[in-house]
């Protein structure tokens, strides 16, 4: 089996503590309000549970996966949430079994951290998890980024991320590209597609 890699020097605890009580982001919010009723979410890199809570609080049952212990302990801690409908689960991309018959698979922010030998097994796990009609909210980081240099990073062109939503009708793009400065006051060039998809029937 190959050895993941991942960026092992992040600090991710000083990380969650900059971007604590910053609102859900507006994929979350565009896949949510295009369903009827509430139903069954999963919520990939879910950090501290930023748009884990939004959607619990629409009474969804939620499965929140991440690979750091220290964003599970986070979201456990929350109070502005109702946690009987919340499962955590703390699992690597590369070891990742997702169930079937999912509504909502939201990946905000984290795609990109998945290596690229494994990121193509892992879309065909987000794909088979999700019911016809279901929905896929996150993010993918563009050619231009400048964290593409990062062995770590799994970043892609345009077409790429296109080609990727072949059997889903796209319902929101956006794609984000400027300087700017990461949570933690890193220098950065940001390069983003902003999507939520709805998978068609084969």
């Amino acid at each position: 089996m190959n050895t993941p890699i991942v960026d092992t020097n992040r600090d991710w605890y000083s990380y969650y503590n900059a971007v604590a009580n910053r609102p859900p982001r507006k994929t979350t919010l565009t896949a949510l309000g295009s369903f009827p009723q509430s139903g069954m979410a999963i919520d990939l890199g879910c950090g501290d549970g930023r748009d884990t809570v939004p959607i619990l609080n629409q009474n969804w049952q939620v499965l929140a996966i991440d690979r750091e212990r220290e964003a599970i302990n986070r979201l456990l801690s929350r109070t502005d949430c109702e946690k009987q409908l919340l499962t955590t689960k703390i699992a690597s991309f590369e070891d990742l079994q997702l169930p079937s018959d999912i509504d909502l698979i939201n990946a905000s922010f984290c795609l990109p951290f998945c290596s690229s030998h494994a990121f193509p097994q892992l879309w065909q796990k987000i794909t088979a998890s999700l019911k016809v009609d279901g929905r896929f909210a996150g993010h993918f980081f563009g050619d231009r980024d400048s964290w593409c240099d990062r062995t770590y990073m799994n970043c892609l062109t345009k077409q790429q991320v296109k080609n990727l939503f072949t059997n889903y009708e796209i319902e929101l793009w956006e794609e984000e590209e400027h300087f700017g400065k990461t949570p933690l006051e890193e220098d950065r060039y940001w390069h983003i597609f902003h999507v939520v998809a709805r998978k068609n029937r084969f």
